[in-house]
């Protein structure tokens, strides 16, 4: 059996403790949190969140992209949202790597360059303010002013405010 095998048969054991119920669509403490795809980082668990209550939106180095604006304006023009939480961390695997040896071990592993930006950062809190200006500037993100930008210790799991 594989992980994926014992992990739809976690779920169906979860499915039958949590039973029926429906929570709203619109997040009801109006979040968004946008982080890292990192493993060691519980976000619910991080944050005392409960499930219903934030929409979290995860990629590689929690970097503000495009695919993450569309998600940050759907979520605030369509479902309700009024803050972002931005959360870096420590120990992040984009800071061991750079854009353009990643670029090429991509380009030798499929014979082309790949089209998106890799986004990787040696300066962690500067990338972070960096993602905090992209939300802010959008002009798709209507509530700009409501973000804030964290670095999370993975060894500790303290937050860390980052002023931009």
């Amino acid at each position: 059996m594989g992980v994926i095998d014992e992990l739809v048969l976690n779920n169906h054991m979860f499915a039958r403790r949590r039973g029926h119920r429906h929570l709203d669509v619109s997040p009801s403490r109006r979040l968004a949190v946008v982080t890292c795809m990192d493993s060691r980082l519980d976000v619910f668990a991080a944050l005392g969140l409960e499930l219903g209550e934030a929409h979290v939106i995860r990629n590689a180095g929690g970097v503000i992209t495009d695919d993450v604006i569309r998600s940050l304006a759907l979520s605030q023009l369509r479902l309700g949202t009024r803050e972002v939480l931005v959360i870096h961390h420590t120990d992040c695997g984009l800071e061991k790597v750079t854009d353009d040896s990643f670029r090429a071990e991509l380009q030798k592993l499929s014979g082309m360059a790949p089209p998106f930006a890799i986004e990787s950062f040696t300066h962690r809190e500067e990338n972070l303010r960096q993602s905090l200006r992209r939300v802010r500037s959008s002009p798709f993100i209507p509530h700009g002013d409501g973000v804030r930008g964290f670095v999370y210790d993975v060894d500790t799991g303290q937050l860390v405010e980052v002023h931009p």
